[in-house]
C-alpha cells in the first residue's frame, strides 16, 4: 500500500520528475476503473431508463431545458443526480483528508482503498433495485462515479478520467499532435495512454451491454470484480 511518502524520485519516462510507488496512478488500475466505468455507462443506458449516469453535462442541460419549460417534477429528476455527483465529490475530498491524517504513520489501508471498497458495496445494493427505483440506482450510480473520478485523477502522471472519455479523447489527440509537429517520444507514449484508456471504457461499454442483456439488474455486480481487482493491486507497491 503506498504510504503518502515517495520512496525516491527518478526521472520518469515521460521526461519528467516523478515519485515511484504510487500504485494508484499505474496504468493497470487506471485500465480496470475505466472498464468498470464503461460498464456503468452502458448499464444505466440499457438498463435504468435510458440515461448516461457518469457525467453530468447532459442533466444539466436538460434540466436547464425543464425549467425553461417549467417541468418542475422532470427537472428535478435531472437535479438529483447533479446533486448526488456533487455529494460524491465532497465525501471522496473527506475521505481522503481523514485517510492521509491517519496514515501518517505510513500503515493501514490506502484511502483510496476505502473509497474502492464503498463502491463496491454502493454497487452490490443497487444491483438488487427493481425497475421502479431506476431514478435512485442513478443517483446512486452518480454518487458512486464522482467518488471514483475524484479518487483516481491520474495514470501515469497525467490526468485523466476513468468514468467519462471527452477530456482524455482532447487530451490523448492534444499529444497526438505534439508528437506529428515535434516527433516527441513522450508525446507519442502520453497518447497511447490516453488512446489506450479510452479502448478500456468501449471494453468496459459492451461488456456491460453482454451482462445487461444476459443478467438484466443483476449485470452491476460484475463491475465489483475490477473494483475488488484495484482494492487487492493497492497493496502491492509499483516497485515490485
Amino acid at each position: 500500500c503506498y504510504t503518502g511518502k515517495s520512496d525516491l524520485t527518478e526521472t520518469g519516462e515521460w521526461g519528467m520528475k516523478q515519485a515511484r510507488g504510487q500504485m494508484s496512478e499505474s496504468l493497470l488500475l487506471g485500465a480496470l476503473l475505466t472498464v468498470a466505468g464503461g460498464f456503468f455507462d452502458a448499464y444505466t443506458y440499457l438498463c435504468r431508463g435510458g440515461v448516461f449516469a457518469n457525467a453530468q453535462t447532459g442533466n444539466i442541460v436538460l434540466l436547464g431545458v425543464n425549467l425553461a419549460e417549467r417541468e418542475w417534477l422532470r427537472a428535478l429528476t435531472y437535479l438529483l443526480p447533479v446533486l448526488a455527483f456533487a455529494l460524491g465529490v465532497v465525501l471522496a475530498e473527506g475521505i481522503k483528508q481523514y485517510g492521509k491524517a491517519r496514515q501518517a504513520d505510513g500503515k493501514g489501508m490506502h484511502w483510496r482503498q476505502f473509497i474502492v471498497l464503498a463502491e463496491v458495496v454502493l454497487i452490490a445494493c443497487a444491483a438488487f433495485a427493481p425497475q421502479q427505483y431506476n431514478t435512485a440506482v442513478n443517483i446512486l450510480i452518480s454518487f458512486v462515479c464522482a467518488m471514483q473520478v475524484e479518487a483516481f485523477r491520474k495514470v501515469r502522471g497525467s490526468a485523466f478520467a476513468t468514468t467519462m472519455c471527452t477530456g482524455n479523447l482532447r487530451s490523448g489527440t492534444e499529444q497526438l499532435v505534439i508528437w506529428r509537429q515535434t516527433g516527441d517520444a513522450n508525446a507519442a507514449r502520453r497518447a497511447r495512454y490516453y488512446y489506450g484508456i479510452i479502448l478500456f471504457f468501449i471494453l468496459g461499454a459492451a461488456l456491460g451491454a453482454v451482462c445487461t442483456a444476459a443478467l438484466g439488474e443483476r449485470a452491476l455486480l460484475i463491475t465489483c470484480a475490477p473494483l475488488l481487482a484495484v482494492f487487492a493491486i493497492m497493496f502491492i507497491r509499483e516497485e515490485e
